[in-house]
């Protein structure tokens, strides 16, 4: 008993939170899972992802991104509304920023380290964005 709770204590002061490939894997996770909620068909991986990006002080980010369709006559103001109720299903998201009426929604998890930019470039198509913060490489 006596070593768990050493362990438990251990593994909560040495938690510096993720690393970036740690919250690049997560951000893929919540795109994916995000467009899986809203019944999203032909879905297209338009960023991979996977790899580094140097920021300052040696620290590095990823991204990723994807798309689908929903029902051609539904319009952007629509489907990004709708993105935006799905993701609570998903993860705790906070709202950033908002376009436009019918814009673009910027969203952040801290936890997570990571920013989503959801969208729709036109009637019937998702659009879901992403980036982590400058993270540990490591």
């Amino acid at each position: 008993m006596l070593a768990l709770a050493a362990l438990a204590l251990t593994g909560c002061t040495s938690d510096k939170g993720p690393t970036a490939a740690q919250a690049g894997q997560t951000l893929k996770n919540h795109i994916l899972q995000l467009l899986k909620e809203r019944n999203a068909q032909d879905i297209t991986i338009t960023d991979p992802g996977g790899r580094n990006i140097p920021c300052p002080d040696g620290k590095a980010k990823q991204t990723f991104a994807a798309t689908g369709k929903d029902l051609p006559q539904r319009r952007p103001d629509v489907l990004v509304d709708s993105l935006v109720g799905a993701l609570k299903r998903v993860a705790p998201y906070e709202i950033v920023s908002v376009a436009d009426p019918g814009g673009s929604v910027r969203v952040r998890n801290t936890a997570a380290q990571t920013i989503l930019l959801l969208g729709s470039p036109a009637n019937g198509q998702y659009s879901v964005s992403g980036e982590t913060q400058c993270l540990a490489a490591g």
